[in-house]
Parts: structure tokens; sequence; C-alpha cells
């Protein structure tokens, strides 16, 4: 029994390999957005925004672990965190489109660093209280174990992105997960909840489907009318 006590060392074992393996398994749509947003970078860039991401997402988790336990009960955060991705799985679409290039002159890497960490920091709100709850506050575990799945975070992001270059339709599916995801941060949040009591399974499916078709509409639409009015500016020229 004492392997299995969080301050014996087989207990440190298996809690530290529960908590990479966590990581791991919470961390695909993590890697998704990872993809989407060095995507835009050039090839000779897109590890260096990688590490720095992961590194960044990393140490924010981390520091989530302090306070993990209050944040899935804080109203409307989740609500917040929710739009946050559904706007940002909008914007990395059209930035891989060539969209937003056109409104400023390029897309750094620290520019696709500041999405990821956005990113992770409204989508690892429900990863860290797992993440807490195994390491039982032991902070150095949590460094160690943590920092033991930035590799695997890393190759997975890595060949996201090279599935991207190869297989463009990654991209959108890429968006429809994020789209999912937004929506389902938004319609489980506990102050959505004590007003409107959500607890049928079938309108939280068909609100996450419609958000998911909401983002890829908008994306659509909006990579259309920017279509037109380069158009309508080199009809004037």
């Amino acid at each position: 029994m004492d392997s299995l006590n969080p301050g014996s060392s087989g207990g440190f074992l298996i809690s530290s390999l529960s908590i990479i393996l966590i990581n791991i398994v919470l961390s695909g749509d993590n890697s998704v957005v990872i993809a989407m947003a060095v995507h835009s970078l050039p090839k000779d860039k897109r590890l260096k925004g990688i590490f720095i991401g992961t590194l960044g997402a990393v140490l924010l988790r981390i520091a989530f672990t302090w306070f993990a336990s209050h944040l899935l009960e804080t109203p409307f955060l989740k609500l917040v965190g929710g739009a946050l991705i559904l706007w940002i799985s909008v914007k990395l679409l059209l930035e891989d489109h060539g969209v937003a290039a056109k409104e400023k002159q390029a897309v750094t890497v620290w520019h696709a660093v500041w999405m990821i960490l956005v990113a992770d920091f409204t989508m690892s709100l429900d990863n860290v209280l797992a993440v807490a709850g195994v390491s039982h506050g032991n902070m150095t575990q949590l460094w160690l174990s943590l920092g033991l799945s930035i590799p695997l975070v890393i190759f997975a992001s890595t060949l996201l992105s090279k599935l991207m270059d190869k297989y463009p339709f990654i991209l959108i599916l890429g968006a429809a997960l994020l789209g999912k995801v937004g929506g389902e941060m938004i319609i489980t949040d506990p102050g959505l909840y004590s007003w409107f009591k959500l607890d049928s399974v079938p309108l939280k499916l068909a609100f996450e489907a419609v958000c998911t078709a909401g983002v890829l509409l908008v994306s659509f639409w909006l990579k259309r009318r920017h279509a037109g009015n380069d158009n309508a500016a080199a009809q004037e020229r």
C-alpha cells in the first residue's frame, strides 16, 4: 500500500507517470492550436514557435494549479474562455488563408506564441484540475512531470503542422474542433447553468454543433469578403 502513497518513491513515480499521461491525452486540442498557430510561419521558424509556445503553456499550467480548484466555479469565466476560443479558431483559419497577412506585414514567431498562450489559457481550465488532483500539491513533481511531457507535445504539434502543409483540409478540421471546444466551454459555464439549468445532453451537443458550423461559416464569409474588397481595390487602380 505504501507504493501508492504520494509521499513514497513508488507513489511519486506512479503519480508522475499519471500526470504525463493526463497531460498528453488532454493536450490534443492544444496541439491542434499550436500547429495551426505556427502554420503561417516560415518553415524554418515553426519549431522555435512550437517550443516557446509549448514551454510558455506548461509554465501557465503550473501557475494555474495554485488556484485551480476555484477556476471552473467562477461564473462566466468559461463563457469568456469559450468565446475567446471561437475567435481564435476563426483568426487562425483566416491567417492560414493569407487574409490577416494583408492587414499587417507578417505573422511573427511572437504573434504565434501569443495565440498559443491565449488559447492554452482558456482551454486548460479543465486539464489543470486533473493534473492538480494527481500531484496533490507537490510542485516539484508537477514541474518534472509537465516538463517531461513538453517533447511529446512538441512532437505532436510539429507532426500536425507538417501534415497541414500536405493536407490543407486538416486546418478546417482543426478549426471545427476548436469550435466544438469553445461551444462546450460556453454551454458548461456555471454562471449560465445557474440561470438556465442546462442539463440536456442533446441541447449541449446541438450548441456545440452550432458553434462548430459558425466558426467555419464566419471564416469562409470573412475570407470571401476580404477577397471581394481586394478585387474591388485592384479594379480601382
